[in-house]
């Protein structure tokens, strides 16, 4: 964490010093009458782009939410690798590891062969892969997950809080303008309900839940189909016997259904999602009126011989699978993408649904966010044009549609009768096996976007072959050059909306001037081609942008830092004072060689181009000057140089 770039400031560093001209939040200061972001919902999804687009005050930014206030307990738990190495980025990760429970080991159990009507353990699966992630795999209330981007928000110099008690009602867009032209009707939820404002927005966003009024508006229909299977789905503390009852716990009965066990952080509070009834064709759950306490009946009868004895529900719900998308996620009409830019999204519930068992709701929620939020901040700070935001849209469809089909199917096997589970003959019951081969799509690491004007060919792929383009950068352990520190590469991106390039060196490669470290650092600071020069304004750092850094083979002791380029050491903020940030070493005490681990060319080294959400555009050779000029070219305009 770095801090004192504008001088020396006492106190809590994650607090920042205020931008001016913010919004009056007072008690009875009118809501505002234009935004340039107005953001419906303040589950995941909402909060996550709010945070985002916290760090850059010019952005006038407005959140909306139903509810009187914050959540206090339930909904999702589940945190999955990929979000927390995106929490990383917004600085509360190792809130989140001291915090949560860790999931380490899965257990799965089954009918005993010998007694049919009582279960047995058949198995354990490590949750995590050795080297999928350097982050757990985490269980926490989604209310602490809000309270954390809730803290990023007003710690901001945008000082971002929620209007709660207000919803969407109804939007409309003028297509002949560009001067905020969303036209929103929100109504009061709370004291003076249905009281309505009009304000306008230049851009609208719904994280406003399954039926989002957002995604009415603009004609979006949820498209799928449901399991007709009631489940329900308790927090509880208790006492039991089950053995496993502190590790998630797969459970698969004879002839009583199945359930999910999820220990939660504390030590003590543990969730259970239990299989109910099968649901006729029109059927709603909501006509069985299951209480908590049928739940804890079938709990009891699936778990036999083992007994739960609930000592307090501290949260339950019952519902209802069902897998439904939405054809776009944004409001532009097929066939005229060329013609219209999106002015209104919908991300997270709005736009996708479907079981809550493998863990990826909320996780996907805020992955949505977290592509788009750089991606406005790009077009309002005149960084790309209005064609950049068609990207939200292509590249988070595919990937909700990859996580709906993938659910439809474990959802399926989960209520799988247990004389359907079998697989070929194996030993191994179905729900088993399918879950292995789910453990990097629930990691959240199975995400991969294509070819296009933000991710780059994979022509020279083979440089680094444990970094695939269009997948997340995945971290690995270095020692920064300045203070021998050991720490994780992909830890030094911040979620700050800036792209970052990673040269690592080739073999004979050091910090003496004419190597090709020195060589690309040269031409990124000083030469009119290079992108740095061409998209960094006069008044901005020379980072502000890209930001270079540079990892070398040698040990730390074996390079001088005095010698490496400005580029890795430039003077930036107010004072001008050095950033000693920028260079790393392989690790010297036995964590790993990040060569070695992401299979970079140790020949040739390379350059890694990593977009602001974490996921690689680009390998190139460290001398693609042109092709690194070209690519940027695609979505980045020219800075006015006045």
């Amino acid at each position: 964490m770095q801090f004192y770039l504008d001088g020396f400031r006492g106190g809590d560093p994650d607090i920042k010093t205020a931008a001016p001209c913010r919004r009056d939040r007072g008690p009875f200061a009118p809501l505002p009458e234009k935004v340039d972001v107005l953001i419906a919902g303040c589950g995941p999804a909402g909060l996550c782009l709010a945070a985002q687009l916290s760090k850059f005050p010019e952005i006038d930014t407005m959140i909306v939410e139903s509810k009187p206030g914050q959540i206090e307990k339930g909904q999702a738990d589940g945190i999955n690798t990929r979000t927390m190495e995106m929490f990383q980025a917004f600085g509360f990760a190792e809130t989140v590891k001291r915090e949560s429970y860790w999931v380490n080991q899965t257990a799965f159990w089954a009918p005993d062969p010998e007694t049919p009507t009582q279960i047995k353990r058949i198995g354990r699966v490590q949750d995590v892969a050795d080297d999928s992630s350097e982050m757990p795999h985490t269980l926490i209330n989604q209310a602490r997950v809000h309270e954390l981007f809730l803290g990023v928000m007003k710690n901001s110099a945008s000082r971002l809080e929620p209007d709660y008690g207000w919803a969407v009602r109804d939007l409309s867009i003028d297509t002949m303008t560009d001067d905020h032209p969303v036209t929103v009707i929100l109504e009061n939820t709370g004291v003076n309900a249905g009281a309505t404002k009009t304000l306008r927005a230049n851009y609208v966003v719904g994280c406003d839940g399954a039926r989002s009024n957002v995604r009415k508006a603009i004609g979006g229909t949820l498209h799928g189909d449901a399991a007709h299977q009631a489940w329900g789905v308790m927090d509880i503390l208790a006492n039991t016997d089950f053995p496993d009852v502190r590790q998630k716990c797969l459970i698969a009965s004879a002839q009583e259904g199945n359930i999910l066990i999820l220990p939660r952080e504390g030590g003590y509070l543990f969730r259970m999602y239990v299989e109910l009834d099968k649901l006729s064709e029109n059927e709603r759950v909501s006509s069985r009126k299951f209480t908590a306490d049928h739940m804890i009946a079938a709990a009891n009868r699936i778990m036999q011989p083992y007994t739960i004895d609930v000592k307090e529900v501290v949260w339950w719900s019952i519902y209802e699978i069902g897998h439904r998308m939405t054809d776009k996620f944004d409001d532009v009409p097929d066939g005229q993408a060329d013609t219209r830019f999106p002015r209104v999204f919908t991300a997270g519930d709005a736009c996708h649904t479907h079981s809550p068992k493998a863990g990826q709701g909320m996780n996907v929620s805020m992955q949505d966010t977290f592509n788009l939020g750089w991606k406005l901040a790009h077009v309002f700070q005149g960084r790309s044009d209005l064609s950049l935001l068609h990207s939200y849209s292509t590249e988070r469809w595919a990937e909700a549609k990859r996580l709906v089909d993938t659910d439809h199917e474990w959802a399926r096997i989960m209520s799988a009768p247990p004389g359907e589970s079998e697989l070929d003959g194996s030993e191994m019951p179905r729900f088993q096996k399918q879950f292995i081969e789910n453990l990097e799509f629930t990691g959240g690491l199975a995400v991969q976007y294509h070819q296009s004007t933000l991710i780059g060919a994979p022509a020279h792929q083979s440089l680094a072959t444990g970094e695939e383009i269009g997948r997340r950068f995945h971290s690995a352990p270095v020692v920064r050059l300045s203070d021998a520190k050991q720490m994780q590469l992909g830890h030094a991106a911040e979620a700050d909306g800036r792209w970052r390039i990673y040269a690592f060196a080739g073999k004979n490669d050091s910090s003496d001037a004419g190597s090709k470290i020195h060589k690309l650092a040269g031409w990124l600071e000083n030469d009119p081609a290079s992108p740095v020069v061409k998209v960094t304004r006069p008044d901005e750092d020379i980072d502000a942008v890209i930001d270079l850094r540079a990892v070398f083979q040698q040990t730390f002791d074996q390079l001088t830092h005095e010698t490496m380029p400005s580029l890795l050491k430039p003077r930036t903020g107010k004072l001008g004072l050095q950033d000693h940030s920028k260079i790393f070493c392989v690790d010297h005490k036995g964590a790993g060689d990040i060569f070695d681990m992401r299979g970079i060319d140790r020949e040739q080294g390379c350059m890694i181009v990593v977009r602001p959400d974490q996921y690689i555009a680009h390998v190139l050779p460290l001398d693609a000057y042109g092709e690194v000029s070209e690519f940027f070219d695609g979505f980045l305009l020219p800075a006015h140089k006045t």
